[in-house]
């Protein structure tokens, strides 16, 4: 069977790496080197066209296409990359596409959620990064993962809130963007920290930033809680 190739971008600080699918909207690997990273990217890509709904390939082919150093703490997830694709206008077809995943990551992120049998209990050991505790418990990590919305939003100049639930909040934001004449156009501008940034770009950090707390949140619940008591939603163990 051939090779899928996959296109991916690399952001480092030295050899901490985050690798991201560039087709593949919001998947990623972390790393201590860059070798790491390209290792563990097949078996992303994989799981994540299982959680869509895909039949993977046989083998994939990994290509770097993009680099940037960076002097963010990417072994904390911290990144500022723009993909250089991420700059071109969206089709209204790739523009629902990309909703369509972002809206359903939300969607499946507030079911792991609600899953908890207690929301407020967790195993995991207290630790301190860049931006102040991480988040142990299934409610901090859902606010947190919440909360971006406003943030998200505001970096492309879309007013939106962070009430309600994931999806519902995101929804409205989606919206507000829509009202925008020419939104599917709009160019990337310069945002929060001298950050760049693309409503395709939003899109994508939107999936992103879901999968790496569904993820730790999984985790969290297998530990606290015992194998089989958490459903796992986003298939990362298949």
């Amino acid at each position: 069977m051939a090779k899928m190739k996959i296109n991916c971008v690399l952001e480092h600080n030295g050899s901490d790496s985050i690798l991201y699918a560039e087709d593949f909207a919001g998947v990623y690997t972390r790393g201590a080197s860059k070798t790491e990273a390209i290792r563990k990217m097949p078996e992303e890509i994989r799981r994540f066209q299982l959680w869509r709904g895909q039949t993977p390939p046989g083998d994939y082919e990994i290509d770097i296409v993009q680099e940037k150093e960076s002097d963010l703490q990417v072994k904390d997830a911290d990144s500022d990359v723009l993909f250089e694709t991420e700059e071109s206008p969206l089709s209204a077809e790739e523009y629902q596409v990309l909703k369509s995943l972002a809206l359903r990551s939300a969607k499946d992120f507030y079911a792991l959620y609600l899953s908890f049998p207690d929301k407020n209990k967790s195993a995991k050991p207290y630790r301190k990064t860049f931006y102040g505790p991480v988040p142990r418990t299934a409610e901090e990590m859902y606010q947190h993962t919440k909360n971006v919305n406003v943030y998200y939003f505001s970096e492309i100049g879309v007013e939106a809130d962070n009430e309600g639930t994931i999806v519902s909040c995101r929804e409205r934001g989606f919206e507000a963007l829509e009202s925008i004449e020419g939104f599917l156009s709009l160019k990337a501008v310069t945002g929060s920290y001298g950050e760049r940034w693309s409503v395709r770009k939003v899109l994508r950090r939107f999936i992103w930033h879901d999968r790496i707390h569904a993820k730790a949140m999984y985790r969290m619940g297998i530990l606290t809680f015992g194998p089989d008591s958490i459903p796992d939603v986003f298939g990362f163990t298949r």
